[in-house]
């Protein structure tokens, strides 16, 4: 099982010879960077969905806890349940999207829900109407991300409905922004403009709502005007972010370095292939070394014959097909390799660098997916 405790040592001489390195003292510098971007008044919400954004959603959130975070928001019930089980005793609330068979695990665990159908909203209205309080809910409004949520004259019709006159307490409204990043911030602006609109008209038809949030990593940076009354950081607190063109971006660290160890060094001969399909034929001798990491534990085949590790402090060509378990690099020119020396994936060593930012310009994608790719089987530990 992968370690989330986070005072958990980091050692190349672990149980694993390959283990995602977790720096909290870059999270809390990541955070506090965020937090440089607001307003005294504007709280945030720290985004652990899909584990953390892969970083390990108990320790993180445990961290961040320590840190003054007292909000947190996953993609769905089976994520919230085990942040309570580990304990976590602060607000999460669930962004993803909720069935009505759901609704009775999300009270169990006391988790609060994004209410983005009518139906959701009266069914969970059913279940708590014996409770001796309001049960809080955030209401979802699609102001142009065509995805989930209701449209404002919905939104505001549920506000005035049974459910919401006694057993609901509209808590939250939010909306997803779909261009927070591009470089041009006209529709973004136009998203923000609907919202602010939306919250205005609830305001004068008598109704209190405390947190209104619309902001993304990239909102944070780059559309101040999003910021209302809360933030919903995520890719940012892991130490990456997408900044609108003309924003200048913050000191971000990476949090996540990924490792391995080399477990066996080969000696090529000239016209010898390496891996599946033999796309790699050494054209010299050559020294292949051999790490215990393959695309089950995400780290993605397309890397294959273009990808780069560190070793040593100096980059290594990743050779031949990325296997299931395991990858092969040409250390040819690196003095001194020896089994058992460590092999930087994503992560610093030396001078040299290779960032989620880089492996994913390799493969056409964002590292948000990278980060979200690495697998359960690869240890987390905390330093």
């Amino acid at each position: 099982m992968p370690d989330h405790n986070p005072a958990s040592p980091v050692s190349s001489s672990g149980s694993s010879p390959t283990v995602a390195v977790i720096d909290l003292s870059a999270l809390a510098h990541n955070l506090a960077e965020t937090r440089r971007c607001l307003s005294g008044t504007c709280d945030l919400l720290a985004v652990v969905k899909a584990d953390a954004y892969g970083h390990g959603a108990v320790a993180v959130s445990r961290a961040l806890t320590d840190l003054g975070v007292t909000r947190f928001g996953v993609a769905s019930v089976r994520e919230g349940a085990a942040l309570r089980e580990a304990g976590l005793q602060a607000s999460i609330l669930v962004l993803g999207a909720l069935l009505p068979e759901q609704i009775p695990g999300l009270l169990a665990y006391r988790l609060t829900p994004v209410v983005h159908e009518p139906a959701i909203a009266e069914r969970l209205a059913e279940l708590v109407r014996s409770r001796p309080e309001p049960y809080p809910v955030h209401l979802k409004v699609d102001t142009g991300m065509g995805r989930l949520g209701l449209d404002a004259p919905a939104a505001l019709s549920l506000l005035t409905s049974p459910a919401f006159k006694g057993p609901l307490r509209a808590e939250g409204l939010l909306t997803h922004l779909a261009d927070a990043d591009g470089p041009d911030p006209e529709y973004t602006q136009r998203q923000i403009g609907r919202f602010g609109q939306l919250v205005e008209q609830m305001r004068a038809s008598g109704h209190s709502i405390p947190l209104i949030h619309a902001a993304n990593s990239a909102a944070i940076i780059g559309h101040p005007s999003a910021h209302f009354t809360l933030v919903r950081p995520g890719i940012m607190l892991y130490g990456y972010h997408a900044v609108p063109p003309g924003r200048t971006a913050p000191a971000l660290k990476p949090v996540l370095s990924l490792k391995a160890h080399i477990v066996q060094l080969r000696s090529m001969s000239s016209g010898e292939s390496v891996s599946y399909n033999r796309t790699h034929v050494a054209r010299q001798p050559s020294k292949i070394a051999v790490l215990p990491v393959g695309y089950a534990d995400g780290y993605n085949r397309a890397l294959s014959n273009r990808g780069q590790v560190l070793i040593h402090g100096r980059r290594a060509a990743i050779v031949g097909r990325i296997c299931m378990d395991m990858t092969m690099v040409d250390v040819t020119d690196i003095a001194g390799v020896k089994a058992g020396d460590e092999a930087v994936l994503i992560g610093r060593q030396d001078a040299e660098q290779i960032t989620a930012d880089e492996v994913a310009g390799l493969l056409g994608t964002i590292p948000y997916e990278v980060l979200c790719a690495i697998g359960s089987r690869v240890p987390r530990c905390y330093s």
